[in-house]
């Protein structure tokens, strides 16, 4: 279902609509409007258990966002290694309409947010 006017959203606004539509959708009460009109998608292929794969833009969209599963892996902190949980996120875009340069600045704010959820909250 598409999320209309998201960028004009709240953070509790835009969870409450998520909210809505997915039980309009597990309801079979989405109609044909409920579809159309999205410019990006979030594609969140991680609740099937996908480790890593290339979105395909829906066009006339911009962009969509593959977020995958969450899985412990090692990683290097402080010059030690550590087991910390990392989700692998892809995002595929227009290049016609979204520069490289904007689309990874994109890609990294989401990363930043994703990492420490406070920012979104306290608009840091």
């Amino acid at each position: 279902p598409v999320l209309r006017n998201a960028d004009e959203l709240s953070f509790a606004d835009i969870e409450k609509n998520i909210k809505s539509a997915s039980e309009k959708a597990r309801n079979g009460k989405l109609n044909i409007d409920d579809l159309q009109g999205g410019t990006f998608t979030i594609s969140n292929g991680g609740v099937y258990g996908s480790m890593l794969s290339t979105p395909i833009l829906n066009l006339p969209q911009s962009g969509v966002l593959g977020m995958h599963n969450i899985v412990e892996r090692p990683m290097v902190v402080n010059g030690e290694i550590k087991i910390r949980p990392i989700m692998y996120l892809a995002l595929s875009y227009d290049h016609r309409i979204i520069d490289g340069k904007e689309s990874v600045s994109f890609l990294k704010s989401v990363k930043e947010n994703l990492e420490d959820p406070r920012r979104l909250f306290l608009d840091i």
